[in-house]
């Protein structure tokens, strides 16, 4: 509650919500390389409204962000850290908009995919969720990467990422309950494989529920890896379980991803303690290759589905 005076409003357009509409969150920096094709993908999915918090960008983010004819924007200089990674300025916004409405909680670096997303909207997905009496929908955050080394590449940010990031790791990922929440906690996959080896409590958590039928009386409590009341974390039992799932397709390694880092482990905000995670920027630095035999090429939905990374339950 306290922390939406630190948010100044650019553009407000939530009076074009309605009530069936769709809703879309997000806090972002710096993140004008992604936007277009973000925007391209959850609109063909069927998002109405986009309420975003810009976190002082200075590469040309607000001014595109502006220019959208979909977006309310609300912009803060203040520290991502310090408000729960952005976590306090979205929960307002949710609050103050999103209740009895579909809402994801996404970053510009993720892009959501189900089962038959390239014929089925999010409409027809939350449509079906409202049917089964489910109020959430969970998804395995998943790396893709480059074969070569990070930052190597070129990216048109008007085009597919998934066309520079086509490889994957299937696996191994595992996964635990935790007290007293009942949340679920999933690690493993490519980032705990070539930055976390040695230290793999410490790796990336991998799951979220980012797609839920938002109440004010709800919350996030980690991001969206956890939330209350405990009963909604039930809804992702993870990618070997059988709740309907799907994807956040990762696309943290575009080749930006050097000056990204260098100006991250500055800022000092991305993590509870950053003197830990010190090494983790300099690894990526250092421009990994993270391709092994191993890696698997993404080819789309049907091949997560068959490996198991998520689950369709009979929805359509």
């Amino acid at each position: 509650m306290r922390s939406r005076h630190q948010l100044t409003c650019l553009k407000d357009q939530t009076s074009r919500i309605r009530g069936n509409d769709i809703l879309a969150f997000t806090t972002l920096r710096n993140e004008i390389t992604r936007l277009p094709w973000f925007f391209h993908h959850y609109r063909q999915l069927g998002v109405s409204h986009f309420l975003i918090v810009d976190n002082g960008s200075d590469d040309g983010s607000a001014e595109f962000l502006q220019d959208q004819p979909d977006v309310s924007l609300w912009q803060t200089r203040s520290s991502y850290r310090g408000s729960r990674f952005g976590l306090d300025w979205l929960s307002w916004l949710q609050m103050r908009y999103g209740h009895g409405h579909w809402c994801l909680m996404v970053d510009a670096d993720e892009l959501l995919v189900y089962a038959r997303h390239d014929r089925h909207s999010l409409h027809e997905l939350t449509e079906w969720l409202d049917r089964q009496g489910r109020a959430g929908f969970g998804a395995l955050m998943l790396d893709l990467y480059p074969k070569g080394p990070l930052g190597g590449q070129t990216y048109d940010p008007d085009t597919d990422p998934t066309k520079v990031l086509n490889w994957f790791d299937a696996g191994p990922y595992r996964a635990q309950r935790q007290s007293p929440m009942g949340n679920l906690w999933v690690q493993g996959g490519a980032r705990e494989r070539v930055f976390f080896a040695q230290i793999q409590q410490r790796s990336p958590t991998l799951n979220k529920i980012p797609l839920m039928r938002w109440s004010r009386r709800y919350a996030y409590v980690n991001s969206c890896h956890s939330a209350l009341p405990r009963r909604l974390n039930a809804v992702y039992d993870g990618p070997a379980g059988d709740t309907p799932s799907g994807v956040l397709l990762h696309t943290k390694f575009l080749p930006d991803i050097i000056e990204k880092s260098k100006t991250e482990k500055l800022r000092r905000q991305h993590f509870h303690d950053p003197n830990q995670f010190a090494a983790y920027y300099d690894q990526i630095l250092n421009q990994p290759d993270m391709w092994t035999p191993q890696s698997v090429r993404y080819t789309g939905w049907s091949q997560l589905l068959e490996l198991g990374l998520m689950r369709d339950a009979g929805w359509c």
